[in-house]
């Protein structure tokens, strides 16, 4: 997410910081190439007009010429920029005091909205609430049974019917029925088209009028770039949206959309679609995404997702392994499982204040159940006490575990290496280990 970016911002900004002193024209020489850098990201070239205007407004301000750290100064006011551009704070989406709150989600087709809508349902589930699908998208059959499938997979109704053919009248269908089951979040899933058309726009109208939502949705591709601004525009100008959700992050390396569509538009980004798995909807934190772009990281990002996984007993019984110096291969097997769990390992390093400026990062998960295959590949004793295992014992567990004696020997070293990290850990006074740390 934003890797092609964001590398090229950081060569700009190193430039900036290796100079004691700020000149006018350095700092013009410098926003001309952010310039270029946000037009190749495919940012809206209003949007980049306007931005490097801004920068430009307080950049060259007396106060920061003369900085101690002029670098550092333009770098802060391009991150408040950028936050600004992006939104300025996480914005929810807005429940009704008198339930159900109906949730219309708008898009074309293959923007990624049927499995957003199920993803969405499953957030609010996890909240406590009980929400309903509607598979209101009578175009495409599959799409019924697509969302019948996932909402079966989190545990979530679907109202559906194959006899109805008319969308509106399915919605208002539906509302009927979750207020008889006491559903107080339904999400309409509506047809989407390869492009936009009349009768898509006169149909989402009607349904919009009909069922009047509490607030429209719409799902737009990151991928697509300037498309998905303009989709959005001509969307929020025909129907009227409240607020985006970006799908395919993940696969966007540059962020055009991101950094254009909310001002283009008005509307702010409410989650981002990180991945395909039906947990990877996030929200969408302006000033954590800016830090991202710059390269600064993200760690309330990375901590959130660790407490997920890690809850505070298993992060006691572990300090108290640590402490015992105890930790044996079960335990390493066990932390590296949780860590898996937080989404792809090339999302969690790139959350890391710094990461993105080493080099040789190996973010290959294929390693992890390598090794998670060598530990089990292990006896009971091996594992509580690798101190035992010699040549034959590491030979039996290559062949056991479908990989080399090299291979057995790197797991064994890096186990070794933690432990000592931990003895370390143990030495320092008042040690407690975060839960959110993965070992």
């Amino acid at each position: 997410m934003f890797e092609t970016l964001s590398n090229k911002l950081e060569s700009i900004f190193k430039k900036l910081k290796g100079k004691g002193l700020l000149k006018e024209e350095d700092i013009d020489s410098a926003l001309k190439e952010i310039r270029l850098v946000l037009l190749e990201a495919d940012v809206n070239f209003k949007v980049v007009k306007d931005f490097i205007l801004k920068i430009k407004e307080k950049a060259i301000g007396k106060e920061i010429l003369e900085s101690l750290t002029p670098g550092q100064q333009v770098i802060k006011i391009v991150n408040e920029e950028l936050c600004e551009l992006l939104g300025k704070s996480n914005s929810r989406i807005q429940l009704s005091p008198n339930p159900p709150t109906i949730i219309m989600m708008v898009g074309l087709h293959g923007s990624g909205k049927t499995t957003t809508a199920a993803k969405l349902a499953r957030i609010f589930k996890k909240e406590g609430r009980r929400p309903m699908l509607v598979a209101a998208d009578l175009q495409r059959p599959a799409a019924i049974d697509q969302l019948v499938t996932l909402g079966s997979q989190i545990d979530v109704p679907v109202y559906h019917s194959k006899q109805l053919k008319d969308p509106v009248t399915l919605c208002e269908e539906s509302l009927k029925h979750a207020r008889i089951e006491a559903r107080d979040i339904v999400i309409l899933d509506t047809a989407g088209r390869l492009h936009i058309d009349d009768s898509l726009m006169t149909e989402l109208r009607k349904i919009k009028e009909r069922v009047p939502p509490k607030e429209v949705i719409f799902v737009a591709d990151a991928m697509t770039g300037q498309d998905a601004v303009n989709i959005s525009r001509n969307f929020n100008e025909q129907i009227g949206i409240d607020g985006i959700i970006l799908t395919k992050m993940d696969g966007d390396a540059r962020g055009g959309a991101a950094l254009s569509i909310r001002a283009i538009t008005g509307k702010p980004i409410k989650f981002i679609g990180v991945g395909e798995k039906i947990d990877m909807l996030e929200p969408f934190h302006p000033e954590r995404i800016a830090s991202r772009i710059l390269g600064m990281g993200d760690v309330l990002s990375l901590i959130e997702h660790a407490q997920k996984s890690f809850d505070q007993k298993e992060a006691e019984q572990l300090q108290k392994a640590i402490m015992d110096e105890s930790f044996t291969f079960d335990d390493l097997k066990d932390q590296l499982k949780k860590l898996r769990t937080m989404g792809p390992l090339e999302n969690i390093l790139s959350m890391i204040p710094g990461v993105n400026k080493m080099k040789n990062i190996d973010v290959d998960e294929k390693e992890l159940i390598k090794i998670e295959a060598i530990i089990n590949s292990m006896t009971k004793k091996e594992r509580r006490n690798h101190a035992i295992i010699n040549g034959s014992r590491r030979r039996r567990i290559a062949m056991g575990s479908g990989t080399t004696v090299p291979d057995v020997n790197r797991v064994v070293k890096q186990y070794v290496e933690i432990k000592k990290m931990l003895k370390m850990f143990k030495g320092k006074k008042g040690f407690k280990l975060p839960k959110f740390l993965p070992f």
